[in-house]
């Protein structure tokens, strides 16, 4: 099993989420509750971490494109951040607070296509290389010929992206590039296993409150302040009608609270309602299925990253050759270092990229440790001068 596989098994396990609104200095901090105390999972709006929100107007062959970007900070270089595969710029939310309150810097969070609130003609095209033309597009729709100093910053499958980007030249003024928790080798080894993992994560939740309560439970997201943010950007309301079809294999999206005694309940009543049904036809009884399924799961995922397959090796085939060929700083942050591949040991060993781990997270680092990562992030560009320390932030250069 490689290790990345060993991370969704393990991301899967319960965590110890941060008290919510404790800001990100207790990120990794231990939930402490009393007695029958329930944790919050109320959402919470982007314009928490967020100082404004924009939608982003990209001409090209087929008319418009609009792409959402969350900024904050008005001087010193732009970190332009890409999430990971079915998550959204929300997920970078109280990473954004952290990292403004260490360095000088202007903070772009994009939603890539078919992600978030972006509206683009052609969703289904997740390719590398229509990705990486977007953010191309949406810095020169927002900066015109002159952009500002920019550093790409990407998760997972935005790490590929930004990689992608950057080695093709496509942003004139990049200054840095970092990675977050992904690597060629352990990437391609845990495709084989991804449509499983998918399988297993419920098709729509009862509320937005629910949903919060999975990612959290479910250890996707370790960080419950992150998760009360990133998840609105994850899952939706439920679209009009359409099929019945699979109404049956719906699951629910919530894992109970140990002291709720409600499942004696809901299953007397679910099978009276399968009694009721015996006699009509299996067609009838699947659309009633399904009719039900809408009605008390009216949320589920934004984008099915299942149907997205046939790009996902074209993110990350020939990634760590094209990371250590661009000609500018470079980070890599990683959850474990059993996630270097040959490559990528080699380059680190030659001193071609800093390297930090940051343990104890899951594969969402930026989320279960966003105060870890902005410190690394806020001391690489004080390193290179490319940011100016504020607030007192004082660097700690790791040893690797």
């Amino acid at each position: 099993m490689s290790a990345l596989e060993k991370s969704m098994h393990l991301g899967r396990l319960p965590s110890r989420p941060p008290v919510p609104g404790s800001g990100g200095s207790q990120s990794g901090a231990k939930m402490r509750m009393g007695p029958g105390r329930k944790r919050d999972f109320s959402p919470v709006s982007w314009s928490q971490y967020f100082e404004s929100m924009e939608d982003v107007e990209v001409e090209n062959e087929t008319g418009k494109d609009t792409f959402r970007v969350y900024k904050s900070g008005s001087e010193g270089p732009v970190l332009l951040l890409l999430h990971g595969g079915g998550h959204s710029a929300l997920s970078w939310a109280v990473f954004t607070a952290a990292i403004i309150s260490r360095v000088q810097c202007r903070i772009v969070a994009l939603d890539l296509r078919g992600h978030g609130e972006t509206k683009v003609k052609n969703s289904e095209d997740l390719s590398a290389e229509t990705m990486a033309k977007d953010v191309g597009n949406v810095v020169e729709a927002m900066y015109g010929d002159l952009p500002p100093p920019i550093m790409l910053i990407g998760h997972s499958m935005g790490g590929a992206i930004a990689v992608h980007t950057a080695s093709s030249n496509l942003v004139p003024s990049l200054l840095g590039l970092c990675m977050i928790d992904v690597v060629e080798g352990t990437a391609m080894d845990a495709l084989n296993s991804m449509q499983n993992f998918l399988r297993g994560r419920p098709k729509t939740f009862k509320s937005l409150e629910n949903a919060i309560e999975w990612s959290v439970k479910s250890g996707q997201i370790r960080n419950l302040e992150s998760a009360r943010v990133s998840m609105v950007g994850q899952v939706k309301q439920c679209e009009g009608i359409t099929s019945p079809e699979g109404s049956k294999s719906i699951v629910e999206g919530i894992i109970e609270e140990e002291e709720e005694d409600e499942e004696g309940s809901e299953s007397v009543n679910k099978r009276k309602k399968e009694d009721d049904m015996e006699g009509l036809p299996l067609e009838t009884q699947n659309l009633l299925l399904f009719l039900q399924t809408k009605k008390d799961h009216p949320y589920t995922w934004r984008i099915e990253l299942a149907k997205t397959e046939k790009y996902w090796d074209g993110w990350f085939r020939g990634l760590s050759n094209l990371f250590l060929s661009c000609p500018i700083p470079k980070l890599l942050l990683l959850a474990g270092v059993d996630r270097l591949d040959k490559d990528l040991t080699i380059g680190q060993m030659q001193g071609k990229f800093q390297m930090q781990v940051l343990p104890q997270c899951g594969h969402a680092v930026h989320e279960d440790a966003p105060d870890k990562v902005a410190e690394a992030v806020a001391t690489f560009l004080i390193r290179h001068r490319f940011a100016e320390p504020i607030g007192g932030f004082q660097c700690v250069f790791p040893g690797c």
